[in-house]
């Protein structure tokens, strides 16, 4: 299965709180977002599900495969393509021998080192992160850039997906890295116009 992570959606339950995150999904979609991950850190078990479902309905009509953040259990349940792992959650091989070989497994990453385990492991593609300076996620690692992210890339034969702080005008230098994808939250999440702004994204990586 060859998947599209040119433009990765993070669609983040508490960023987007009291807003339609369906509605704004529905619309990244037709701008052209070309995969989802669904993260709800703080969400009950059940809320989560009800949403997973809800989301792989809606996606299940565009094509656009549904990943969700961290909970193996809640892919498997909702029947979502796959799941993303951070550094914190279950071992990308665990998670493997759950989902079988047809899931898409992601792993956050922030050197060559982290990507290579992760490619060992079975991961399909990796996050590499923070690629620039970001507000809506706390972390404590180096910032990569343009050039960290052409290191992780030139380290795994996987597509590398880059994530943190990007927007239209650092996508350009994403690309020319050799970034797979760029992931975004608040670029669409925060945007007047999901839309339009997944439309202007896609537009400014250009691989």
């Amino acid at each position: 299965m060859v998947i599209d992570y040119s433009l990765y959606l993070v669609a983040d339950a508490e960023y987007a709180s009291g807003r339609n995150l369906l509605g704004l999904i529905g619309e990244a979609v037709r701008g052209g977002v070309s995969i989802v991950q669904l993260r709800a850190k703080n969400l009950p078990f059940r809320d989560l599900l009800d949403l997973g479902f809800m989301t792989a309905d809606l996606l299940a009509r565009s094509g656009v495969p549904l990943l969700i953040n961290d909970r193996v259990d809640v892919a498997l349940a909702c029947g979502a393509a796959g799941v993303h792992l951070g550094q914190e959650d279950m071992p990308v091989d665990q998670a493997r021998r759950i989902l079988g070989p047809d899931r898409i497994i992601g792993a956050s990453v922030n050197t060559p080192e982290e990507a290579l385990r992760a490619e060992r492991e079975g991961a399909d593609y990796v996050g590499a992160n923070p690629a620039y300076v970001t507000a809506t996620k706390e972390i404590a690692l180096p910032v990569l850039g343009p050039e960290g992210i052409g290191r992780i890339k030139r380290a795994v034969r996987i597509p590398v997906v880059a994530i943190g702080g990007i927007g239209t005008a650092n996508a350009v230098a994403l690309a020319a890295a050799g970034a797979d994808g760029i992931a975004v939250i608040s670029a669409i999440l925060g945007a007047p116009g999901a839309r339009r702004a997944a439309e202007e994204l896609k537009k400014a990586f250009k691989r």
